[in-house]
């Protein structure tokens, strides 16, 4: 469960992220995307305004624009590595009692070598309804595949332009 510090009178004091709090966070946050209050990866001023006061409003806590940030970018990290973990594999059942991808032992450590991250995902997963708020929040920001990217990663894949033009509806 994640934990948050929250300031009251000088002091820290740990919150925990309880599932209610947090579908709250990715509603308000969803919201604010869809009025158009993110430009590209970042939040506008009046944004991330609307985001501190409708939270407090509907949770009674009052976080600053940096908490509920750190929230944001502990969600992402954690999207990123259940989309790595489960890549492009279609053949996947779901564990109802443990809440996560059902597969064999072989393709949990063949994949963990290569999403460290991901462990705790073996025994608690992410629900589908959650993954879905998730995908709204992230997909498009942040790059989970190998199309992902950057300018300090060498050279650009040859294919990279052909991928994306066939995706061109």
């Amino acid at each position: 469960m994640s934990t948050l510090a929250v300031e009251f009178s000088g002091e820290k004091v740990k919150v925990m992220w309880d599932k209610r709090l947090t579908e709250i966070f990715c509603d308000i946050f969803i919201k604010e995307i869809l009025k158009g209050n993110r430009l590209g990866t970042h939040f506008t001023k009046d944004g991330w305004l609307k985001i501190m006061t409708n939270f407090e409003k509907e949770t009674s806590k009052a976080f600053s624009q940096r908490q509920l940030k750190n929230r944001w970018d502990a969600l992402k990290k954690e999207w990123k590595a259940w989309k790595k973990l489960k890549g492009k594999d279609t053949s996947l059942g779901w564990n109802l009692i443990k809440r996560t991808v059902d597969a064999s032992d072989d393709w949990w450590e063949s994949r963990l070598k290569v999403v460290l991250e991901a462990q705790k995902f073996r025994t608690s997963g992410v629900d589908l309804e959650f993954e879905g708020k998730l995908d709204q929040m992230f997909m498009g920001i942040v790059a989970t595949g190998d199309k992902a990217w950057a300018p300090f990663s060498g050279t650009l894949r040859s294919d990279f332009f052909e991928d994306v033009n066939n995706e061109i509806p």
